[in-house]
């Protein structure tokens, strides 16, 4: 399975020295915690496309990445992902958004990229939920608080000794093994593993923790055809975990 990375293709690590020290005033260490905006998906539901989107800790530059997914192949596609960051603090957060729009545009329109996406499920930041490791959700009627089908998200974190950021392995930064991913998902009477990481892509960087952050349809779907689980990583930066995205279709291996 090719894992959909929803981060910036650079890690930003101090030294094990530096780390050490920050250990100590963890709780005061503020990362780097993009947000997501689902973008949409092709006519046929083949692709979904979300931008992420921030200002990077330590350089203070406004940064957006977009990606499409192949969502039966489970890989980016073509010509994706699409990074972009203004090495200018004064540049503001829509000039970048805008110009990495901009420069998406013929993979976007190429790939008929034009149906809303709908966050049918979400677990926010601001909920006081620190693991986040399960979420309930269902197909949305057409009534208030109406849903059809049941499903529940199950996700599992788990140590990933030896994984590498750059030449240094994560042990180096962390004093402690990266963490990788199993995703679950159970319902109409059948529990499948979606995904189970074997070795963790040095783009992803140090993972810290993982949280299930949302699920996305297409506009007014009726199935979970095009259905993808949207997932937070926290890979560690300059001045903490920073939060970046992964989507992972929820029926592989169906």
């Amino acid at each position: 399975m090719i894992l959909k990375e929803g981060l910036a293709a650079s890690v930003r690590l101090v030294a094990p020295s530096v780390l050490i020290l920050a250990g100590l005033a963890l709780p005061a260490l503020a990362g780097d915690r993009a947000l997501f905006d689902p973008i949409g998906y092709s006519a046929d539901g083949r692709y979904f496309a979300f931008e992420e989107f921030g200002i990077q800790d330590g350089s203070g530059f406004a940064y957006s990445n977009i990606y499409v997914i192949d969502i039966p192949a489970d890989a980016w596609a073509e010509g994706t992902p699409l990074r972009l960051r203004l090495e200018d603090e004064g540049q503001p957060m829509i000039a970048v958004r805008e110009q990495n729009r901009a420069e998406a545009e013929p993979v976007l329109s190429g790939l008929e990229i034009a149906v809303p996406a709908d966050i049918v499920a979400l677990i926010g930041d601001g909920e006081f939920d620190p693991e986040a490791s399960a979420l309930d959700f269902g197909l949305p009627g057409y009534g208030p608080g109406q849903v059809r089908e049941s499903f529940t998200l199950g996700l599992e974190t788990f140590d990933m000794p030896g994984a590498r950021a750059g030449s240094e392995p994560c042990e180096t930064y962390l004093n402690a093994s990266a963490q990788g991913y199993a995703l679950t998902l159970a319902g109409d009477g059948e529990f499948r593993e979606l995904h189970r990481d074997t070795r963790l892509p040095q783009s992803r960087g140090c993972v810290v923790t993982y949280r299930l952050h949302g699920v996305v349809l297409p506009m007014n779907a009726q199935d979970l055809d095009a259905a993808l689980a949207i997932i937070s990583s926290y890979p560690f930066g300059f001045e903490g975990p920073d939060r970046r995205f992964l989507a992972v279709p929820l029926m592989n291996g169906r």
